[in-house]
């Protein structure tokens, strides 16, 4: 199952953070065995995920599994919990009996909460007792349902959130980046938006180096394309590729071959 392109999230439950966590943390989920039962029909399954810079937690509650970061293949064992940045193509081989618990944080939101800048994390697959103390962990795994488990974790995220992060500078300036880039379609340069936030290019650069771990134009390069892939997947009769900062269709095409390897001819009806 390849990201976007498919509903992955269909093998999942999802839970909001709580109002604390809602600016750091996107979601918290849990693999749902009866859905993986029902839409899984081989004996192994693959799921895609395109790059993001969200600093991802998969805590494992199944079977092991292999996975394949960037160009790097790694054996997940069963009892191995991991931490990984995906600023590249993350693949996971699994087995039916795949059961993983996800945290899925904004950038920035694991610095937040845990005083460890994301750019630390890089390309690494990072084992998860680093970061969590293993008794955290094993008492999260021995909760009896996906909520008990959310609930725990969430508890432990707020114990640890630094409640002035939201008052940095530097990310303050990241977050009206972004919303100043969708505003205006997605079709700002870098120049411009700097401009409208009174700093210089060089400036915006270093903010983005040093929160994300990616410049500028190529994170936005990324928000692009996968908010124009998930609009285009969603109604391809009423996509508008002007809507979303790129010059036509062609254009759109190409960046999404670009930043998924895939051609567009893969998306289901």
């Amino acid at each position: 199952m390849v990201e976007i392109f498919d509903d992955i999230r269909k093998l999942y439950r999802f839970r909001d953070p709580c109002q604390e966590l809602a600016g750091y943390i996107e979601f918290f989920s849990e693999t749902s065995l009866d859905a993986t039962r029902h839409f899984i029909k081989t004996k192994e399954f693959t799921v895609k995920l395109f790059p993001s810079y969200t600093p991802t937690i998969w805590i494992n509650l199944g079977s092991p599994y292999h996975l394949m970061n960037g160009g790097e293949c790694h054996l997940i064992r069963e009892n191995t919990d991991i931490l990984l940045l995906r600023n590249e193509i993350v693949e996971r081989r699994n087995l039916p009996t795949d059961n993983i618990f996800t945290v899925k944080f904004y950038p920035g939101g694991f610095e937040a909460v845990f005083g460890i800048e994301q750019t630390r994390i890089g390309s690494d697959v990072i084992n998860l007792s680093n970061i969590i103390p293993a008794g955290i962990i094993q008492k999260l795994k021995n909760r009896c349902c996906f909520e008990d488990r959310m609930i725990f974790l969430q508890d432990y995220f707020l114990g640890l959130l630094d409640i002035e992060f939201a008052e940095n500078h530097m990310y303050n300036k990241f977050q009206n980046a972004i919303t100043m880039y969708s505003l205006a379609n997605m079709a700002s340069s870098n120049s411009q938006l700097a401009t409208e936030m009174a700093m210089t290019d060089k400036t915006l650069y270093r903010y983005f180096k040093c929160l994300v771990g990616a410049a500028p134009k190529w994170y936005f390069g990324i928000v692009r394309a996968r908010t124009a892939l998930t609009a285009y997947v969603a109604d391809k009769e009423s996509f508008c590729p002007y809507e979303h900062g790129y010059y036509d269709m062609s254009h759109f095409y190409k960046d999404i071959v670009r930043f998924t390897g895939q051609k567009l001819s893969l998306s289901r009806s």
